[in-house]
């Protein structure tokens, strides 16, 4: 799913959406069997907005020869506040008609490969289909919010194609009950810290069991089922839903985005590690590495707020349910002040044993906790709590 294109005025886009709303009225005026709709299909880029590829309808005019690809996949940085509002949900995309060919060069410059399935459309179902397109991409029609699981780029355009077939579509099903996160990580198995990002925002809610019809929340996801469904009108007569699949561009040489050289699972088994030995250090030299904790617990309480601002006030979906709030929350972050103060002090602290409890609960309800933690927060987690029983255990032994 191609997360977005940024343009660079609105002005480009306005002129763009006009120039394809006239070509797009001419094609509908032509011969009844002259239009021919597509859907196409980007594979993934290197970017971590384009991972999930990207999903347009093409028109093309047979007989006049324009051909226009209808884009919902498009936003613009300079709308004020565009951080702000996306970082709360509130993100508005836009869509756009371009020519086929400047839609097709921007993709040959990011070595991604296009396929196109023809609808097998009836002419009055292609005119219905070109006059939505046409009525969207107005000035006062083509701002939509954004939802990255059910209204994006991919299902905008799997609902205009069902609606205006004349009859029942039906899918065959391919979900083989997989859950929005187990999909979303078939398209960032390669890009392991990018997936870590998705996995720490997103709650329990996106492990639930998915319909045939969620799972289309991503291209290559409804490409799949678009090629094996089937129309059935009112006489009962049945017909496939694509024609013909083609390949319009041949994948190109790609640039890689470099990685970290670690992956995240292994990071986090260093650090409890590393916790671990200084665990043990502290307990034969009764001395507490209270610099080891104000550099730890400020990033951990830094993490824990930018989850919880997201937790408590995004209107993302599933973001709500996240049950790692228990490890990643702004308590640390708040009370370092107070525990290095009383290590410094060589004075016990309340903190550490609200913390083994907090941390004891949750490591010993996480398998009857209905979500699929991200992999760092259990190393996370036993991390925190072995440097509360660090300081615990020292306190103890200097009775």
């Amino acid at each position: 799913m191609k997360i977005g294109q940024a343009v660079t005025g609105r002005l480009l886009v306005f002129f763009v959406c006009l120039m394809a709303g006239v070509a797009a009225l001419r094609a509908a005026e032509q011969e009844q069997d002259s239009l021919e709709v597509s859907l196409v299909t980007c594979s993934p880029g290197s970017e971590v907005y384009s991972l999930y590829g990207h999903t347009a309808l093409r028109v093309r005019d047979l007989s006049s020869g324009d051909d226009i690809v209808f884009n919902y996949g498009i936003f613009n940085f300079r709308t004020p506040h565009f951080v702000w509002r996306f970082t709360l949900g509130q993100c508005d995309y836009i869509v756009a008609a371009v020519p086929f060919d400047m839609f097709l060069t921007d993709y040959a410059d990011r070595g991604s490969y296009v396929v196109q399935q023809v609808l097998n459309l009836t002419p009055s179902e292609a005119r219905r289909l070109v006059a939505l397109l046409v009525e969207n991409v107005q000035p006062e029609n083509c701002t939509y919010r954004y939802n990255y699981l059910t209204n994006n780029c991919t299902t905008k355009v799997r609902d205009l194609v069902v609606s205006v077939v004349d009859g029942d579509v039906s899918f065959m099903p391919t979900s083989g009950g997989r859950t929005y996160r187990q999909l979303m990580h078939s398209y960032t198995a390669l890009h392991p810290w990018a997936e870590l990002g998705n996995d720490v925002l997103l709650g329990a809610a996106c492990d639930t069991l998915l319909t045939d019809w969620a799972a289309m929340f991503l291209p290559f996801e409804l490409a799949r089922y678009f090629d094996g469904a089937q129309v059935t009108d009112s006489s009962g007569e049945t017909r496939r839903l694509v024609s013909q699949t083609q390949l319009v561009l041949q994948p190109g040489e790609r640039e890689e985005a470099s990685g970290l050289g670690i992956s995240p699972i292994s990071a986090s088994a260093l650090f409890l590690l590393l916790c671990l030995i200084i665990m043990w250090i502290e307990y034969r030299n009764r001395r507490m590495w209270w610099f080891f904790d104000f550099v730890f617990m400020t990033l951990l309480g830094v993490a824990g707020c930018l989850l919880c601002f997201m937790f408590f006030f995004s209107e993302h979906p599933t973001i709500s349910s996240n049950w790692q709030v228990w490890v990643l929350n702004p308590l640390p972050l708040l009370c370092m002040p107070w525990v290095v103060a009383c290590a410094v002090r060589r004075r016990q602290c309340l903190y550490h044993k609200l913390n083994i409890a907090i941390l004891t609960i949750f490591i010993v309800s996480s398998p009857w906790i209905p979500q699929d933690f991200c992999e760092i927060v259990v190393p996370l987690a036993f991390g925190s709590l072995s440097r509360s029983v660090s300081y615990c255990l020292c306190y103890r032994r200097k009775r």
